[in-house]
C-alpha cells in the first residue's frame, strides 16, 4: 500500500463523516444541487486543484496536476439524492421532506473529496493527473453524459487512460467488502411506451366497439413470450410492465389503452434487437386485431461494462490493500443501471460496489439502496477514501513505469 495512505485517510475520517452528514441532511434531487455543490467547493477550498463548475448542471470538475509527467486517471462520485421520505431515525436524517440520500451518493461525494485531499498532499510525487468528477443527476437524469458534453473527460488536456467509480451498498455485501466483475456489471435500462388505439363504446355491446384493452393485454403477454423465445438465455432480457392505464368505469369501453415497460439488457446486441423487435411486435399484433398502436422505445442508460484489464487492476489493488477476503468477483451483473456507463463507453475503467451495511445488521436482509430505511455505515468512509486515492496512484504509477 502507498506509504501512509490508509493512516492519512483514517486521520481525516472525522472530516469526511462531517461532510457526508451535512450533505445527507440537505439532500437535493436531479441536476441542480446548489447546496451540495457549495459544500463540495468548500471541502476542496485551498487545495492545489483546477476547479470548473458545470454550466448546464451544478457539477464540479477538479483537476490535480502531478509534479511528475504522466497520464491521467478519472475518479467519479455522484451527488444527487432520491424522492424518498427517510425513515432511518439517524441523527443527521434528511431535513428536506420527501427527499433522501437513499442510494449512498452522500458517501461517494465525501469519499471523493477526501481522496482529493490525500492526493493533493502527494502532488509533488504524483506521476500524472487526476480528474475528480463530482456529478449531479445520476438518478435518471444522465448527469454523466452532460458532464462529458461539457468536457470532463478532456479537463486535464488529454483523455484519461482509466476511470473508476465506487458505489456503496446498504445491503447485499458485508461492511467493507467490494464486488464487481469484468464485462457487463450493470444492465442497460430503457423504456417502452405503448398506446393501443381502439374505438370506444358501451361495455354491454363490445361487438359495436373495438376494445383496446384485451389487445393491449395480449401485447403484454406476447412481450414476455418474445423474451423467452427470441433471446439467448445466457444473454438475458427483462421486460416488466410497470404501468397500465385504460378506461374510466366498468361499463364503458375506452378509446385507448396505455402501458409503459422497463427493458433491461446486458449487451449491446440484445439491446439493439429488443429495441426493434418490441416496437414491431406491438404494431403488428395490434394490426392483427384491426387496431393501431404507437410504440416508442426510449433509450436510457447503456450497459455498464467494465474493461477486463482495469477490472483486474482494481481487483488486484483491493486485494493487496485490504486483503483478498475483501474482494468478491460477482458471478452475475446487477440488474440496476448506472450512468457511469457513459464514461466507460469512452474510457476503459471499472465500477466497484462496496458494502456499507452496519456490522450488526444482516447484509442479506438489510434494507437495500433506494429504501426509506437504507442505512450506510460511516465506517466505510475511510476505506473508500483510501481506495479512490490508491486506484489513482497505482494506475498512474503503472503507466509511468
Amino acid at each position: 500500500m502507498t506509504a501512509g495512505l490508509s493512516d492519512d485517510a483514517a486521520a481525516i475520517s472525522g472530516d469526511i463523516a462531517e461532510l457526508r452528514h451535512a450533505i445527507h441532511a440537505e439532500p437535493e434531487i436531479g441536476l441542480d444541487l446548489p447546496k451540495t455543490q457549495h459544500k463540495v467547493l468548500s471541502a476542496l477550498a485551498g487545495l492545489p486543484l483546477e476547479i470548473s463548475p458545470g454550466q448546464a448542471l451544478t457539477s464540479v470538475t477538479a483537476v490535480l496536476r502531478g509534479g511528475k509527467p504522466g497520464s491521467t486517471v478519472l475518479l467519479r462520485g455522484d451527488m444527487d439524492a432520491l424522492p424518498v421520505s427517510e425513515r432511518t431515525g439517524l441523527p443527521f436524517s434528511s431535513q428536506i421532506p420527501g427527499t433522501m440520500h437513499a442510494c449512498g451518493h452522500d458517501l461517494h461525494t465525501a469519499m471523493l473529496a477526501g481522496a482529493a485531499r490525500l492526493l493533493c498532499a502527494r502532488q509533488a510525487d504524483l506521476p500524472g493527473n487526476v480528474i475528480f468528477m463530482f456529478q449531479p443527476g445520476e438518478e435518471g437524469n444522465g448527469g454523466a453524459r452532460l458532464m462529458i458534453d461539457e468536457g470532463v473527460l478532456d479537463a486535464a488536456g488529454e483523455r484519461p487512460v482509466a476511470a473508476f467509480a465506487l458505489h456503496v451498498a446498504s445491503g447485499l455485501l458485508p461492511l467493507g467488502v467490494a464486488a464487481s466483475k469484468a464485462g457487463a456489471a450493470m444492465a442497460a435500462a430503457d423504456t417502452l411506451h405503448v398506446t393501443v388505439y381502439g374505438r370506444g363504446g358501451h361495455g354491454a355491446q363490445p361487438h359495436h366497439a373495438s376494445d383496446p384493452i384485451p389487445v393491449a393485454c395480449e401485447i403484454v403477454t406476447a412481450l414476455q413470450a418474445m423474451v423467452t423465445r427470441k433471446f439467448d438465455v445466457f444473454d438475458p432480457v427483462v421486460v416488466t410492465v410497470g404501468t397500465f392505464h385504460a378506461g374510466t368505469t366498468d361499463n364503458v369501453i375506452p378509446d385507448d389503452a396505455k402501458f409503459v415497460a422497463t427493458v433491461r439488457t446486458f449487451s449491446s446486441q440484445s439491446r439493439d434487437l429488443i429495441r426493434d423487435a418490441s416496437v414491431r411486435l406491438v404494431k403488428q399484433l395490434a394490426a392483427a386485431h384491426g387496431l393501431t398502436a404507437d410504440a416508442e422505445f426510449v433509450d436510457g442508460y447503456p450497459v455498464t461494462s467494465n474493461d477486463q484489464a482495469e477490472f483486474g487492476f482494481a481487483a488486484k489493488t483491493i486485494g493487496e490493500v485490504f486483503g483478498e477476503h475483501r474482494f468478491i468477483t460477482a458471478p452475475n451483473p446487477l440488474t440496476g443501471s448506472e450512468d457511469f456507463s457513459y464514461v466507460l463507453e469512452q474510457v476503459p475503467g471499472a465500477f466497484i460496489m462496496v458494502g456499507a451495511c452496519p456490522p450488526e445488521t444482516d447484509a442479506a436482509t438489510a434494507p437495500f439502496n433506494h429504501s426509506a430505511e437504507a442505512v450506510f455505515d460511516d465506517a466505510v468512509l475511510a476505506d473508500g477514501t483510501a481506495l479512490y486515492a490508491e486506484l489513482a496512484l497505482r494506475r498512474l504509477a503503472a503507466t509511468a513505469s
